[in-house]
């Protein structure tokens, strides 16, 4: 009697619906959870048709199951659909087994029915999710790849098994070193392990073997797939074919380098004029080579860098170069990493080719104790360039202004709208120019 209690008792505060039918499907016992899962009191159900709660287009499915229960059979785990009261239908896990009587004759069938609506859409929603990152991942340009935390690859999208020709067999891990090129893969293997042991966002470039035996070049970036605690998860790659940009990098270098030849051709042809005209003055002759000089410095820096920026480091450099090493030794140079636009390089460079030019023949570099200071910063969005020069001979503005004045003071402040200072004090030459950093920075040629 204990152990009929203890199974009633099991039965009705169960979370699954516990149901009990003849053969023929009527309800024999409906359980307090039943209720909860279908909206059909136990009054409602005992002595009806389980086939209430069957869609019409699921009726054959009650037919199977009990011929399966007629030949003894346990049905397990059958997820359907059924309908609650309202009409509203719900997902549900079905068990179901033979009732024997006394005699081990089969007369009914208990049901255990569990409502899986929310996991089923929680498992949909999964399954969505998986197909929409399947349906990016392999359709996006790039060759993609998931790694685990110690960097072994565990996972490549369809374009990478398109380009190389390669199984996920051959790949996993770090066999993805057989599709390098072997002239760079010591190098690729050392960076990637130290970045990954690391936890460092992870970019290189290098060759990848394509299933026709030939190389392109890759641009390849990873980065860690950290949890909340900053555990790294996993990590998440891609390679981007960049070999035609590469290509055309190339061709613009090599542009680029014909027209600075021509245009240093060009320069010595002007230079050699100059020097065949009559009655040239000397002096003059020489200031103007310089100033060709200067200009041909500017245009390497320019061509080396691509016609992009100039870091305002490497212009003074640059400029600072025709001083000899006892000049160059009293010049002082301090200023933060600013690139400039190349127009606004070639203004302030040719400026300061002409400064130090003076400091050697007149000002602070022509004395043995004399120095310079050049110096620049950015601040409050302003770009400030200065040049102080103090322990030299005593300074006098001159009477009158020339072409050096008009590098010095007048072009930088006509082309980069700048305030330009110009103070010949006692203790020494003072030049300022001061911009918008805006200007500085993204200047367009003209």
């Amino acid at each position: 009697m204990l152990a009929e209690e203890h199974l009633s008792a099991i039965i009705q505060s169960s979370d699954d619906a516990i149901i009990s039918k003849q053969l023929d499907g009527t309800v024999i016992s409906w359980n307090p959870a039943a209720t909860r899962i279908f909206g059909y009191e136990e009054a409602e159900m005992v002595g009806q048709s389980i086939r209430r709660l069957i869609p019409a287009d699921r009726q054959g499915e009650e037919d199977a199951i009990i011929g399966r229960i007629q030949r003894g059979e346990r049905v397990r785990h059958f997820e359907t659909i059924r309908l609650r009261k309202d009409g509203t239908p719900i997902r549900v896990s079905l068990t179901i087994s033979p009732v024997l009587d006394a005699e081990g004759r089969i007369v009914g069938a208990s049901k255990i029915a569990r409502d899986v609506t929310d996991q089923f859409a929680a498992a949909e929603a999964l399954k969505e999710g998986e197909r929409r990152f399947r349906m990016l991942a392999d359709n996006i340009s790039q060759l993609a790849w998931i790694a685990a935390p110690d960097g072994g690859l565990n996972w490549y999208n369809r374009r990478w098994y398109d380009y190389t020709g390669t199984r996920f067999e051959d790949m996993q891990g770090w066999r993805w070193a057989a599709v390098q090129h072997p002239d760079h893969l010591e190098r690729v293997r050392e960076k990637f392990a130290r970045y990954i042991a690391a936890g460092r966002e992870w970019e290189d470039t290098f060759p990848l073997r394509g299933r026709d035996g030939s190389y392109r070049w890759f641009l390849s970036r990873a980065k860690p797939i950290r949890d909340e605690r900053g555990v790294i998860l996993a990590w998440f790659g891609t390679n981007t074919d960049v070999t035609e940009l590469l290509d055309k990098e190339e061709q613009i270098r090599i542009l680029l380098m014909e027209v600075n030849h021509r245009s240093k051709n060009m320069l010595a042809v002007v230079q050699a004029l100059a020097r065949r005209s009559g009655n040239v003055d000397p002096v003059f002759l020489q200031r103007f080579e310089q100033r060709l000089a200067s200009m041909s410095a500017n245009q390497d820096l320019l061509v080396r860098r691509g016609w992009a920026t100039i870091p305002m480091g490497e212009l003074a450099d640059a400029q600072l170069a025709i001083l000899d090493g006892e000049s160059r030794s009293h010049v002082s140079t301090d200023g933060p990493h600013i690139d400039l636009a190349p127009r606004a390089a070639e203004v302030i460079g040719m400026a300061l080719h002409e400064l130090a030019t003076n400091a050697i023949k007149y000002g602070a570099l022509s004395l043995s104790g004399g120095s310079v200071n050049l110096a620049w910063r950015e601040a409050d969005g302003r770009f400030v360039v200065e040049w102080r020069e103090r322990g030299g001979p005593a300074v006098a503005a001159p009477r009158e202004s020339g072409f050096g004045t008009t590098l010095i003071r007048h072009i930088p402040a006509r082309s980069l709208s700048a305030n330009v200072t110009l103070d010949y004090a006692q203790e020494g030459l003072l030049w300022r120019l001061d911009c918008d950093a805006d200007v500085a920075r993204n200047l367009a040629s003209t």
